[in-house]
């Protein structure tokens, strides 16, 4: 069955992961689910990631942080969705939770955390908050 919205199918998966204490959540892989697990990984949401090559897609295989039993991550929301999409200026992009949380930004360059892509002068499309 085809994924209208792979996005939010890997941030539902992640939160499904962490609702149900899983140490370990496989997704399909593409470039862009790469790139943030990649921004996870380095904001330290997640521990790490690894690619695994298949004949077919690949798929990602990703490490889930917890704390004391407490998952890193305490909300993912998708933004911008198929039937409409959010782009934002750099100057108008997002704060999440005053600056506590993350929002992930397509640019040109690239996906970018909210801050880089402010530091950057970038504006492009909010795909998701992460907090």
């Amino acid at each position: 069955m085809p994924v209208t919205d792979p996005i939010a199918d890997y941030l539902t998966r992640i939160r499904n992961a962490t609702k149900a204490k899983k140490v370990r959540v496989e997704i399909p892989a593409s470039r862009t689910k790469i790139g943030l697990s990649e921004i996870l990984k380095n904001l330290g949401y997640i521990i790490d990631y690894e690619i695994i090559d298949d004949n077919k897609q690949n798929k990602l295989n990703i490490v889930l942080k917890y704390k004391n039993g407490i998952p890193a991550i305490n909300g993912l929301k998708r933004i911008s969705k198929p039937g409409l999409r959010v782009y934002r200026a750099a100057d108008k992009l997002p704060k999440v939770l005053n600056g506590l949380g993350t929002a992930v930004i397509s640019t040109p360059k690239g996906l970018l955390t909210d801050k880089d892509a402010r530091n950057q002068l970038i504006g492009g499309e909010v795909i998701c908050y992460i907090w």
